[in-house]
């Protein structure tokens, strides 16, 4: 006789953290005789009919699932015998949650698969785990692989579906599967993840639902069989997350994100936290001090540079980045770091050995809070201990077994060696930066042509430093000369080849060469040190700093650095008393020029080759510029982005220029503002220069007649001249220096002959002749009766020189204006 499944049910119902029941379904009335309005509400014990003991309850409230046989009691009185199945749900690991609570009731006793040779067959050689589903997707038989597999034994299960076993999405979805095989006698087959009884971690189970047919083939029941394939689950995974560490980590030259991103890789599928410690500062990328491999080495002190968790709030982990913790000499942080081996540890909140992972500030005591395990992985590189990353887990109950431990020091490795090229880079861009800021201006001379702002912005770090500088030189007759030049390549040989261009073009301009014969000279310059380049071992410019996603760009970075020299230069000499301004550019971008109404334009410039290719001429350009007006000069990293056309970046320019500011800082300011909305990718100088004007009363000029008798005239007229300015003492040596000045030109050189004085910061005298020929300092020897004309000029001036123009020469000399002291009287007060 076929027996009747549509007798079987299931009774449930839920009850809350408090012991009151929740939920009551309609199986539970009829199993027990209580309708939901009677009991919902209500304390559970109330359906015992024996009290349990303590221990018992305390065994019960500590496991994620319970089940055995409770002696209930029915509406009318009498004891009901329950088997019951309790399942811990919306469980968020602080106490807070509710249970579930089946109670499998059998219509008839007995089932119907017991002794019958097929399905006996089935279960003793069966290489799984299997169990028979009846037409009403209950339990009825499970074998011994099953029974492990689930945690129950087969009586504990009998009667309910698989569903009400097990609290998982995948089951639900298996039990549906069921119901269809029972329906069209198709077999199905699916891979379900989950974790089983006694294991957090999830499992990876290759299910068969088969069709049972009777002797006239009709469908009775289904066998689930179910083959554990977790290890190479596991296996996959673990190779998935080194696939996703070779991706992910390292793709910047950062150290502290090459840490995070160490961290955001491991806790999807390795760890529930992570934290990430260095052994020294991260400043400068210097090299850690890595404590030697003995049994123990102290007190350690860590650097929380990283951390990441399952969890939003990172319990685990109450350090924030550049926190300093020290760690006593017994934790595994030291003893990790001591032996150079992987530690692993469980921590229970019984553990004595729990201090063990605590900082010597013990604050930051979250730990201890959790049942949690741990694993401490040194972080080596080259040879280098660089610190410990941290690993644990607390959600699941499986502490790190050995395929974890290769794991996690596997990805460590990998972070650690980008970490260290990160490190390195770090180290080399600020020795690069420290060198190319050594190699600028540290503040802008003093002179009265210009008043000048300016600003220097190093490219971002992925960028590298590159090689841009400006300068602003005082040339000779109150002149000054505005340079901004921009090196090719990045790094330290760029700014090396910075600081000979700007030092040559300072010596060039000593010499008061014109603007295009000043860049013809530096192209030569630039194409011997190309010259020596090419000469030299073409490995020494490489630099061991590309990691997994950088690798290109540093390679290409070497090669441009060990390879071609090259720059742009934009050179320009403006004249205060002329107010005209002559420039020549070799390769660099135009300046714009911002009249005293607001308009900015460009400044057309005859178009120059780079510095290096040799052989081609430069051109010059003379402009008068008006008082208060702006000339500005910039390199190509101010204009140029990756997602930015230059004409866009040059009109951008042109409106920050034309907004009225108080001051050339302020200029300055919202131009960098207007054009950068992150780091530069490339190295920018600005410089700002507002033209000044020497009025007509602070130059006087005469022309001197081609006689020794104009000697004389030319001493009175600038003695008078000094005398209207205030000068008086300096009129002797200006009519010493005149007097020399005056009667070598006459002598030696060529009409017409003008003698200009200056009157700025200093007092300048000024001869010019139409003779190309300089004269030079020499010593006189003890009978000569000439050449000591000179030496006195050298001696009684701050400095003298010659420059060469189109139409001749002309010699100068510089005195330093006298200090005039405040009358005494001033400080004299009434009483006195």
């Amino acid at each position: 006789m076929e027996r009747d499944t549509t007798l079987d049910y299931t009774a449930s119902a839920v009850i809350d953290e408090r012991g009151v029941v929740t939920g009551w379904s309609e199986e539970a009335q009829r199993f027990l005789g209580f309708s939901a309005a009677e009991i919902v509400g209500r304390a559970a014990t109330l359906l015992l009919a024996e009290s349990i003991s303590e221990s018992t309850l305390r065994s019960f409230l500590g496991q994620l699932r319970w089940h055995g046989t409770v002696p209930l009691r029915h509406r009318d009185g009498r004891g009901v015998e329950a088997r019951l199945l309790v399942h811990r749900r919306s469980f968020d690991g602080l106490g807070h949650g509710e249970w579930l609570v089946v109670s499998p009731v059998m219509g008839e006793a007995g089932s119907p698969y017991d002794g019958e040779p097929l399905m006996e067959q089935a279960f003793l050689q069966g290489p799984c785990a299997a169990a028979i589903y009846d037409s009403g997707r209950r339990l009825q038989r499970a074998n011994a692989d099953m029974e492990q597999a689930l945690g129950l034994a087969q009586e504990d299960m009998r009667g309910l579906r698989v569903s009400e076993i097990i609290l998982h999405p995948h089951i639900e979805e298996t039990d549906k599967a069921i119901r269809e095989v029972l329906e069209t006698g198709e077999p199905q087959h699916r891979e379900n993840f989950l974790p089983t009884p006694g294991r957090s971690r999830q499992q990876a189970w290759a299910v068969s639902i088969v069709p049972l047919r009777a002797e006239d083939g009709q469908v009775k029941a289904v066998c689930l069989a179910a083959h554990d394939e977790s290890r190479q689950y596991w296996a996959r995974q673990r190779l998935q997350l080194l696939n996703e560490a070779s991706a992910n980590i390292g793709s910047t030259l950062d150290v502290v994100r090459t840490a995070q991103e160490l961290a955001d890789v491991a806790i999807r599928g390795l760890a529930d936290f992570v934290s990430v410690d260095m052994l020294s500062p991260r400043e400068n990328g210097g090299e850690p001090t890595s404590p030697a491999r003995t049994e123990r080495v102290g007190m350690v002190t860590l650097r929380h540079i990283a951390k990441a968790s399952a969890t939003e709030s990172c319990p685990e982990i109450p350090l924030v980045v550049d926190d300093l913790e020290t760690y006593s000499e017994d934790s595994p942080q030291a003893e990790c770091l001591s032996t150079g081996r992987t530690v692993s540890l469980t921590v229970a909140e019984s553990d004595s050995t729990e201090g063990r992972w605590q900082t010597q500030d013990a604050p930051h005591g979250a730990v201890q809070r959790f049942k949690l395990h741990l694993m401490a992985v040194p972080m080596r590189a080259r040879g280098v201990t660089l610190g410990v990353t941290v690993f644990g887990r607390r959600r699941f109950q499986e502490a790190f077994d050995p395929d974890d431990l290769l794991l996690a020091e596997e990805i460590t490795a990998r972070a650690a060696v980008c970490i260290d090229n990160a490190r390195r880079y770090t180290r080399e861009r600020s020795t690069a930066l420290t060198l190319q800021r050594s190699l600028l201006p540290r503040r802008l001379p003093r002179q009265a042509a210009v008043e000048v702002a300016s600003r220097y912005l190093p490219a971002g770090a992925q960028a590298g430093v590159g090689g841009d500088w400006f300068d602003v030189i005082p040339l000779s007759g109150a002149r000054v000369a505005l340079v901004v030049g921009d090196v090719v390549g990045h790094g330290i040989q760029a700014s090396a080849t910075m600081g000979r261009l700007r030092t040559a073009v300072r010596t060039l301009a000593d010499v008061d060469l014109p603007p295009d014969e000043l860049l013809t000279h530096l192209d030569d310059l630039v194409t011997h040190l190309a010259d020596d380049v090419y000469d030299a071992d073409p490995d020494s410019g490489a630099t061991a700093t590309a990691t997994a996603t950088a690798a290109a760009t540093a390679t290409a970075a070497a090669a441009e650095t060990a390879g071609d020299v090259g720059a742009t230069c934009l050179y320009a000499v403006y004249d205060p008393v002329s107010r005209r301004c002559t420039l020549a550019r070799a390769g660099h971008p135009l300046p714009f020029t911002v009249t005293p109404e607001g308009t900015a334009e460009l400044l057309g410039l005859p178009a120059g080759p780079p510095l290096g290719l040799g052989g081609l001429p430069f051109e010059s350009a003379e402009v008068e510029l008006a008082e208060g007006s702006l000339l500005v000069l910039y390199t190509d990293g101010l204009v140029e982005a990756r997602d930015r056309d230059i004409d866009d970046g040059l009109g951008i320019l042109r409106q920050a220029l034309t907004r009225p500011a108080q001051s050339l800082d302020e200029v300055c300011d919202a131009v960098l503002a207007a054009l950068l909305t992150d780091r530069p990718q490339d190295d920018i100088a600005l410089l700002i220069a507002r033209p000044k004007a020497l009025h007509a009363g602070q130059v006087a000029t005469w022309d001197i007649e081609a006689d020794p008798r104009s000697v004389a005239q030319a001493r009175k007229d600038v003695s008078v001249q000094l005398a209207e300015w205030g000068l008086y003492e300096t009129v002797f040596t200006t009519e010493l220096v005149v007097s020399e000045l005056v009667t070598n030109a006459i002598r030696y050189a060529e009409p017409p002959i003008q003698l200009r004085l200056i009157h700025d910061r200093t007092l300048i005298c000024e001869v010019s002749d139409a003779s190309n020929t300089a004269p030079h300092l020499r010593r006189a020897r003890l009978f000569d009766e000439g050449g000591r004309g000179l030496l006195l000029v050298a001696q009684l001036t701050q400095g003298w020189g010659t420059r060469q123009s189109s139409n001749g020469k002309t010699i100068w000399a510089e005195q330093v204006l006298p200090v005039v002291l405040p009358d005494p009287a001033m400080f004299v007060t009434a009483e006195e």
